[in-house]
């Protein structure tokens, strides 16, 4: 029997009650982004920073603390607090912008997502607000003067004592619907500290500003309904009624103001409002009672002032409903309590039953901050680049400036976003691994998001993919019909669902995205791609997405392995379309050809074209072609050399059952072009199962490779595989270029260089992208060669396993990094050595999902919330946690 939550999901996918409307699709951060950016030089971060957010409308979206609204973002709900010691009200979470932060942009709070369901019955997260005064002021400027050497200043440096001795609230926001319109909202603040401390908690509700950038539209408005009761009506939302109440039943001060710049304080001339943004800091911070009215505004707060004992609880309850209702709080308890056990339900069902207790606390915040980051994301570029009727004509520069080949993205849906503070926005890259994760929870929504990629207002003319809003023109690595793959595999195993239109249409919108590669990022015809970035960031020795400086060509291992991956990824797709319709027959010839075509390119046997692998070495480098037609080796032994290892297909053989046109055609190919099979896997052989292999590694290649792999000296850490090989930690690779001398040293945690923004390592940590990739293709690997083929595992340790085991010794590391570690007295080696927040009972179970991690330590490093990919984590334990 299916449970409550299933229930809601299956009814949701049929149409009936749209249960996924609203959920906590508000971001932690929307200024600094490029869509709020007006300026001139592009300088997003200087021309909306944080301290313009309370009192500057959003253009395109809004941000606030543990906030819910509608997929439009029409009506915002979140929470404010004050300490009574801060400086501002607590509305949205703070951190460094890029050029603040010694290592980039970083978010200078410390929150966790703890529970939660695909169609958002129930969520739950906690956010840790100290007694202290925030120290905005000491975070910019202890990090600004701290170079790239030096480690981060973080929030818990600068309030040590106060957190050593308690001194915060730990506020826990939980959310559950009665019915797909009536929300239920929960705030309580412990007191953790010694002493009795103040707090101010402040339910919001408010309109997203759209009638200052539209003419003609709506300017909604709150009212009240009552005591402790408002009500609103919107031709975007409709009715709705809105109620407070304190946990110890004290009166709820109603606040209104209207979201609207506060223009005085910006320095932008006279208000257009009697009543502003940051009306309710004003009334609350500053005293200033004429700031806000206690009637009606497009903006409410209630409030309520406590005086929390030393381990007292305070509360406050939301009900939000379509309709009214005598008695709001009635049911709340039940609603709240009945949505709980429906969660645990959930994730009973559906979590494998293999998982011991620790994995399965792992899985469940995973699973909880991926679903938090869904997000309203909302860009029209010509409208932003053209500029709206009532404001003032943007910058004549934008026309030639950032994204201005983009004018066709018009984006406004909810998307599933990498986190939701340092990346409010959308990486297509990052999504596609998202949706790997996310098909285990909810495989509608997770092909959703990957169609819409290939929507006009979404995919470009040329048939490329955007990457992100810093850069639409970017090139990410094309995994989306990977992803695509996976997630129909997923759905198939888990419910017998093989859904064809799903693959019909995705299908169609990679074969534009292929198109683009090979008539944009094949810069010389040869079967060769550099896409530059490539979503490395700093890998390489030089900004690999500029171009040389004397008219050298970069060949990439990467791009060129990426390729090759794409062709098995769409291969296999239609392979499995033409089972149902013979039409498909014919593309899946031409991508099998391409992968011959690509695959021969990267080691050409015939001295024609480029070899990118290294046969003194036994492993795959970049390599520059010169001017002169000679080529030089980039020999980093680099996550570079390892992409191909993703390039795999094991075909058993139904694979192919049926589809005699494709047989005889493929036959008829690797017969008149033998030359191609020369260095690639011999796919014309069948293994002992009679199986046959697509991949660039022959099998004395993949060894060698697997060698370097899983070397603990090498790339094997403890806590997964490494991006760079330790071994550069004592030998750098060093290149020099006229008269300028590169670098790439092996760097386990932050990066020491400023490459894309600073904040982003692959010189050494743990990345989960590449890693699931890396466990993915030694399943396939070993679907043919079976016990067959055994590596050293550790390298020079004498044991062998088949790569099935060792893709879940991959696993069990990675796991690792956040399973409490009984020899360390339950440490969880996420948290590095802060000995505080791995041992403190009220931090030491609350886990962060980090954008990567140290490759010694396990350390989590750069994004602390990036649940997006590192939710992957949940994927592995699927299919091998468990058996550690």
């Amino acid at each position: 029997m299916p449970s409550a939550e299933q229930t809601r999901l299956t009814q949701g996918n049929a149409g009936d009650g749209d249960w996924r409307r609203w959920g906590p699709f508000l971001s932690d951060r929307a200024w600094g982004t490029v869509r709020e950016d007006y300026s001139a030089d592009g300088d997003a971060w200087n021309y909306f920073p944080h301290d313009h957010a309370r009192s500057r409308a959003y253009r395109w979206n809004e941000d606030g603390l543990g906030g819910f609204c509608d997929q439009k973002q029409h009506l915002c709900l979140a929470v404010a607090l004050w300490n009574e010691r801060d400086p501002i009200l607590k509305e949205r979470m703070f951190g460094l912008s890029n050029p603040q932060g010694n290592h980039g942009e970083d978010v200078k709070e410390y929150y966790f997502f703890l529970d939660g369901t695909p169609t958002h019955s129930y969520m739950r997260m906690l956010y840790k607000y100290p007694q202290a005064a925030y120290p905005y002021e000491d975070l910019v400027k202890v990090n600004g003067e701290r170079n790239q050497q030096q480690p981060e200043y973080e929030l818990f440096d600068a309030l040590e004592a106060d957190f050593r001795a308690n001194r915060y609230f730990d506020v826990t926001i939980e959310y559950a619907k009665a019915s797909p319109e009536d929300i239920l909202c929960r705030i309580i603040a412990v007191n953790r500290g010694p002493d009795a401390a103040p707090l101010h908690i402040l339910p919001h509700l408010w309109y997203r500003n759209r009638w200052s950038w539209e003419v003609g539209a709506e300017r909604p408005v709150i009212r009240v309904a009552g005591p402790m009761a408002a009500y609103t009506n919107a031709d975007a939302i409709g009715e709705r009624w809105w109620y407070v109440r304190s946990g110890d039943s004290r009166p709820v001060e109603l606040l209104f103001t209207e979201n609207e710049t506060n223009f005085e304080r910006l320095g932008e001339g006279p208000n257009r409002a009697a009543f502003v943004k940051d009306g309710f800091h004003e009334r609350i911070a500053q005293g200033n009672a004429a700031a806000a009215n206690d009637r009606q505004g497009s903006k409410l707060a209630g409030h309520i002032r406590f005086d929390v004992p030393s381990g007292g609880t305070s509360t406050v309850e939301v009900r939000f409903r379509a309709e009214p209702h005598a008695v709001p709080f009635g049911d709340f308890d039940q609603i709240l309590s009945q949505r709980r056990g429906e969660a645990d339900e959930f994730y009973h069902a559906i979590l494998p039953a293999k998982l011991g207790p620790d994995e399965r606390v792992v899985a469940r915040q995973a699973c909880a901050g991926l679903l938090w980051s869904k997000q309203f994301y909302h860009f029209d570029v010509f409208r932003w680049l053209k500029g709206d009727e009532p404001q003032p004509i943007p910058p004549a520069q934008r026309w030639q400036g950032r994204n201005h080949r983009w004018k066709e993205l018009h984006n406004a849906e909810v998307i599933l976003m990498p986190d939701t503070w340092e990346y409010p926005w959308y990486a297509c890259w990052d999504l596609a691994f998202h949706c790997i994760a996310m098909a285990r929870l909810d495989p509608w929504y997770a092909k959703k998001q990957l169609i819409r990629m290939g929507y006009e207002w979404y995919q470009h003319a040329n048939g490329q993919f955007p990457a992100y809003e810093w850069n639409f023109d970017d090139v990410n690595p094309p995994v989306t019909a990977f992803a695509a793959w996976r997630v129909y595999q997923i759905e198939k195993e888990d419910t017998g669902h093989a859904d064809l239109e799903f693959l019909k249409e995705i299908f169609q919108n990679e074969m534009l995205n292929f198109s683009f590669w090979i008539n944009r990022k094949d810069s010389g015809g040869r079967d060769v791609f550099g896409g530059g970035f490539l979503g490395m960031d700093n890998i390489g020795c030089f900004d690999r997405d500029m171009p040389l400086p004397n008219g050298e060509l970069l060949e990439q291992s990467d791009g060129t392995s990426w390729m090759a991956q794409y062709c098995i990824a769409m291969l296999t797709i239609a392979a499995e379309l033409a089972k149902h319709d013979p039409f498909y027959q014919n593309m899946a010839l031409k991508y099998f050809e391409h992968f011959l075509y690509i695959a021969h390119a990267m080691t050409n046997m015939d001295g024609q074209g480029i070899d990118l692998w290294d046969q003194e070495d036994q492993f795959f480098y970049d390599v520059v072609l010169m001017t002169d037609g000679t080529t030089h080796a980039l020999k980093i032994q680099s996550m570079v050399g390892l992409v191909p290892l993703f390039a795999v297909l094991t075909a058993e053989p139904d694979r192919f059952a049926g589809l005699d046109l494709f047989v005889e055609r493929a036959g008829w190919f690797l017969k008149h072009r033998p030359d191609l099979l020369r260095s690639v896997a011999p796919v014309a052989i069948p293994a002992a199962n009679n199986s046959r292999l697509m991949a660039i590694l022959t099998r004395e290649r993949l060894t060698a490779v697997l060698q370097k792999m899983l070397d603990s000296e090498g790339f094997l850490s403890d806590y997964g595989i490494r991006s760079l090989s330790r071994y550069h930690r004592d030998h750098p690779f060093e290149l020099k270029v006229d008269g300028h001398e590169f670098v790439v040293k092996y760097l386990p945690a932050e990066s020491d260089s400023r490459l894309f923004g600073g904040n982003s390592n692959w010189r050494g940590p743990i990345w989960f992208p590449v890693n699931y990739m890396i466990v993915r293709a030694l399943h396939e690997f070993y679907r043919h060669y079976g016990d067959d083929l055994k590596v050293e595992f550790p390298t020079g340790s004498g044991v062998m396993k088949n790569l099935e085991e060792v893709a879940s010794e991959i696993t069990g590391r990675l796991a690792r990094i956040f399973l409490p570690d009984r020899t360390r007295n339950g440490r969880r080696a996420v948290w590095g050595e802060n000995d505080y927040f791995a041992t403190d009972p009220h931090w030491r179970d609350h886990i962060p999902f980090h954008e990567y991690f140290n490759g010694d330590t396990g350390a989590g490093v750069g994004a602390s919330h990036q649940t997006g990919w590192t939710a992957l984590i949940v994927s592995m334990l699927f299919e091998y946690g468990g058996q550690q």
